[in-house]
């Protein structure tokens, strides 16, 4: 990147002051998480029906802590994903949107990732029940490796370049 501004079309003259590419970059973080939250509300309503379901009287012991850990990582995803628009309402116009932006994008980050276990888990516990615990395994160690790559390494990458 190059300290460059990725968003900036080539040849513009405009620079942006300090002011301008903080506003910018909390709009770009309120709308990345525009995009994420639907994902983990649709996830959290599923397994908070899930328990009411004629089936989940036969699962088995260890399955029902892998759906409390999942349901619970949603959880803690839901929270963390919905702080920055919190934190945002709660410190409008107090002049601290830098620090709202650093905030902000651990929490993102943060929550992603709780987002991804969720995943898994509900991967996991999904697969078990159908096919059993090996398959179950295998599944969410394949899984675990595209959200890893696509979600962490190849972007932490691009910041050695």
């Amino acid at each position: 990147m190059n300290g460059e501004d990725e968003n900036q079309p080539n040849g513009e003259d405009h620079a942006e002051d300090r002011h301008e590419r903080l506003n910018r970059e909390l709009i770009e973080l309120l709308n990345e998480l525009r995009v994420a939250l639907p994902g983990v509300q649709v996830l959290f309503a599923f397994l908070l029906i899930v328990p009411f379901s004629q089936g989940f009287s036969s699962v088995t012991t260890p399955q029902r802590y892998e759906y409390f850990a999942t349901l619970l990582c949603t959880a803690v995803s839901t929270v963390l994903l919905i702080a920055p628009s919190s934190q945002h309402r709660l410190l409008w116009r107090q002049h601290e949107r830098e620090r709202r932006l650093q905030t902000g994008n651990r929490l993102t980050v943060a929550g992603l990732t709780f987002l991804a276990l969720a995943m898994l888990g509900a991967v996991f516990l999904i697969t078990d029940v159908l096919f059993g615990s090996v398959v179950a395994a295998a599944a969410i160690l394949a899984v675990g490796a595209l959200f890893a790559w696509f979600w962490y390494v190849q972007p932490l990458l691009r910041l050695r370049e």
